[in-house]
């Protein structure tokens, strides 16, 4: 059973996505907050695997809650969905570099919405196709110079390979055509790239592929 605490200031919101949720075979709705602090209360005591987090929330904002649980270690295991109002939010690319596994537009398909909610489970990016490149190219344009010395030392040729095209927007599908290789070893080389760089999901690889200089920008085709 997936958990989800919703995070949202206006009532109406988290009482649809809760008749959605709640109606799921696999998914649960184990608690709600109308602020950020209470949010992350909700999220110490009931530890749910998956926030939907709104950006603008009152006492304590969606980044700054999403910061403080990407920050804890014993919370490793939450993944953090941000809500915007629109697609080109001004703070989704601050939501991405603050750990959160991805985005969703609040009047999103309730299909999409499930298919998020089991899919960041999963430890997939949950970035719309609608917005990825533009997000990545932002990252591109804001990423600073890379670390003194190889931070991706302990990975293969071949995942430092498929890390960069995770870090250009490639998803496995992709990425399996372009090497060559199945669907499930390009998921597998993502898995243990993520494993040895300890990190949270997609998203973040998508972060250390810049940072460290793996990708650089002017590389998006």
């Amino acid at each position: 059973m997936i958990r989800v605490l919703l995070a949202d200031d206006q009532s109406l919101v988290r009482a649809g996505f809760r008749a959605l949720l709640d109606a799921q075979p696999d998914i649960e709705v184990a608690g709600e907050a109308a602020d950020g602090a209470e949010a992350l209360r909700g999220v110490r005591q009931l530890r749910p695997d998956v926030v939907l987090m709104d950006i603008r929330m009152p006492v304590l904002d969606g980044l700054a809650a999403t910061r403080h649980i990407t920050d804890s270690a014993d919370l490793a295991d939450v993944k953090v969905v941000m809500l915007t109002t629109f697609e080109l939010d001004e703070y989704v690319f601050e939501a991405i570099r603050s750990g959160a596994s991805g985005f969703l537009v609040k009047d999103t398909e309730p299909e999409e919405l499930l298919r998020a909610v089991r899919a960041v489970v999963e430890g997939d990016a949950l970035l719309s196709p609608g917005v990825t490149r533009r997000l990545i190219a932002e990252f591109a344009a804001r990423s600073k110079e890379p670390a003194e010395g190889d931070a991706l030392a302990g990975l293969t040729e071949r995942e430092r390979e498929v890390m960069a095209l995770v870090g250009i927007g490639l998803s496995n599908d992709e990425i399996a055509r372009r090497l060559v290789v199945s669907p499930l070893t390009a998921k597998t080389h993502v898995s243990r790239t993520m494993v040895k760089l300890g990190a949270r999901d997609r998203a973040q690889l998508v972060v250390l592929a810049y940072e460290s200089g793996l990708v650089r920008p002017g590389w998006l085709g």
